[in-house]
């Protein structure tokens, strides 16, 4: 049985992702800060719930203390909180604010990895998926047939590039550990309004692929729902 940790996982790709791989048999760990919220979505889908706030050492610490007491070992870490700032005008955007979006989508990947470390460590085939995005490529962002070159938002975008250079930064360090990232695409979610043309379920497809493909695949990659993709 291969044990998925999922944060962020109460609503959206997250919450979609949780659904999908249940279907395919994982025990998935529904992790969100919101108890009340987090619990309801767990229930829906079949899933144990998990408090997390990814800003939070002592609550990513106490989040991996429960999995370590209920599970003993992760197969599957997916880090997939994530927020950002209004889009369009950066003019008002403040420090603070981009601040606050690192720390969510880069520090909060680095805090959880962190804490569930010695619980992949006891899998016969440990997974870490960063669910990155297009929108911090140098080359998507610049080229004007793709939807991400038309989107002005500073702080999620520099987010999700330093977290797919994590993302590489950690497959070298941990060899053993296939640390990949997944880029959803332009998808429906809260994050744009629902303005994306994919459905939610499409958005988790690199997602899944990346938690479900098995030994024998690469580390450091950036995929996609077409598949393997450069970033530049």
């Amino acid at each position: 049985m291969t044990i998925t940790f999922i944060t962020g996982a109460n609503k959206g790709l997250g919450h979609e992702t949780a659904r999908r791989l249940i279907e395919q048999g994982h025990t998935v760990l529904v992790g969100a800060r919101n108890e009340e919220v987090g619990r309801a979505a767990a229930d829906a889908v079949g899933a144990r719930f998990v408090q997390i706030d990814v800003t939070d050492e002592e609550s990513v610490t106490r989040a991996a203390a429960d999995v370590a007491e209920h599970e003993g070992v992760l197969d599957v870490l997916i880090n997939n909180a994530g927020i950002t700032e209004p889009m369009g005008d950066p003019s008002g955007l403040t420090g603070d604010v981009a601040l606050a979006v690192l720390d969510v989508n880069v520090a909060g990947a680095v805090r959880t990895t962190r804490a569930f470390l010695p619980l992949l460590q006891k899998s016969a085939d440990p997974v870490i998926v960063n669910v990155s995005s297009g929108m911090g490529s140098l080359e998507t962002t610049h080229d004007p047939s793709r939807p991400e070159s038309q989107a002005i938002v500073p702080a999620y975008t520099a987010s999700k590039a330093a977290l797919t250079m994590l993302t590489t930064q950690y497959a070298k360090a941990f060899p053993d550990i296939r640390i990949n990232a997944a880029d959803p695409g332009y998808t429906a979610t809260d994050l744009n309004g629902h303005s994306g043309p994919q459905s939610i379920t499409e958005g988790t497809d690199s997602i899944v692929r990346l938690a479900t493909e098995g030994p024998g695949h690469a580390s450091g990659r950036f995929v996609e729902r077409e598949g393997e993709t450069t970033w530049g």
